[in-house]
């Protein structure tokens, strides 16, 4: 299975291009979707958030309380650090579980924090969804409703946009319209096709 990793900043449109390569009928697998499962209420690296960082980042339906964890785990690194070490090893061991039942000529492997977790030797290709600061800012600020100091320090954590491009196999440029976010993901695909052959 050839395995593309697909990654970005925050509000670099990585969901948009994963809908375009859905469309043909490749498969997604999605680190964050994933991680949003694993928090669950009931689920195994909830109730490790819960023993680790305390009850009040649990609501009263048992849900987790993602505003205040992330607010608390943004402004103090070595929490982010914490949390991550309990949510990584279940994403990459989930992300594996479902690539081995994958029919697919080759995968897109959303995973924001690829290059951050120094998971690049789990794809064959890195596809680097990017775009400028300021576009990442106003489009997180109108889907998410988050501060600017907020939206910085989540920006802040992830690598630098020049680490990501180095990084890159490829790149697609978000900041035209849809018809030309179609191409590139056109013409992405025939040469992924051939790739995995």
């Amino acid at each position: 299975m050839y395995k593309i990793g697909l990654t970005g900043g925050i509000g670099c449109g990585k969901s948009t291009i994963s809908d375009l390569f859905k469309q043909l009928a490749i498969a997604v697998i999605d680190a964050d979707e994933i991680a949003h499962a694993l928090v669950a209420p009931g689920q195994k690296a909830l109730i490790q958030i819960s023993t680790h960082f305390g009850s009040r980042f649990i609501n009263s339906d048992n849900s987790l309380n993602r505003s205040l964890l992330r607010d608390c785990v943004f402004q103090d690194p070595e929490k982010r650090r914490q949390l991550e070490n309990i949510l990584h090893p279940l994403v990459y061991a989930e992300i594996d579980q479902q690539l081995s039942q994958l029919t697919s000529p080759y995968a897109i492997i959303s995973i924001p924090l690829l290059i951050e977790t120094r998971m690049q030797s789990l794809v064959d290709h890195i596809l680097v969804i990017d775009c400028p600061m300021e576009i990442q800012v106003n489009r997180v600020k109108l889907r998410d409703r988050l501060s600017d100091s907020q939206i910085t320090a989540i920006i802040n954590s992830q690598v630098s946009r020049t680490e990501r491009l180095t990084n890159a196999d490829s790149i697609i440029d978000t900041t035209q319209g849809l018809s030309s976010l179609g191409q590139q993901v056109n013409t992405l695909h025939q040469q992924f096709l051939k790739q995995a052959q």
